[in-house]
């Protein structure tokens, strides 16, 4: 059976490098589809308003969070077709919650029911790591912005029952031996 494992963090944790290291290394991952989408709301929107988070600045918030949300539902169900004893996710589906929370939008089930409704085996939270944190046209946070929203992406994963493993600052290869050991151990 599959166990699915969602590495989440706020902005400029390190959790696309550690991703891209476990596909490296051959291991069936979904990268981040929000990168994406906000390179192409900055183009239909006001440049003048590329602060913070899309979320911000998009006409529609609520739309722009549907397919987030769409996007990360289409990538769980996606894993049904491979034969992996681990998929590894940039992101999961109640990070779209933790950024709603964050930004104040208000939602109803149509967000918070696929939470529930969409288990993932494990959560991995990565913390705020000043020394590597950089802003860049799709990270458009402050470094004290990415503070915030890491205590959003952890809260909102309790609320939703998840155990959140934190990992610590290191090289990439040492916090993939640290998520590694968990998973094999089966340290729940």
């Amino acid at each position: 059976m599959t166990k699915r494992i969602v590495i989440t963090g706020g902005p400029g944790t390190g959790k696309t490098v550690l991703v891209r290291e476990l596909e490296r290394r051959g291991y069936s991952c979904f990268h981040e589809i929000i990168r994406e989408m906000t390179w192409a709301a900055k183009k239909e929107e006001d440049p003048g308003t590329h602060l913070v988070n899309p979320l911000t600045f998009v006409r529609d918030p609520l739309a722009f969070n549907r397919r987030i949300l769409r996007g990360r539902i289409d990538q769980f169900n996606d894993a049904w077709d491979l034969q992996d004893p681990l998929v590894f996710y940039d992101r999961g589906i109640p990070d779209v919650v933790a950024y709603m929370d964050y930004f104040n939008q208000e939602y109803n089930g149509e967000f918070s029911e696929p939470c529930q409704d969409f288990r993932y085996d494990h959560v991995f939270l990565l913390p705020p790591w000043r020394e590597i944190y950089t802003r860049d046209d799709e990270r458009l946070e402050s470094f004290e912005q990415a503070c915030e929203i890491h205590e959003c992406l952890h809260k909102t994963y309790r609320s939703f029952a998840y155990e959140v493993h934190t990992l610590d600052f290191g090289p990439v290869e040492e916090r993939l031996r640290q998520m590694l050991d968990r998973l094999n151990n089966g340290n729940e």
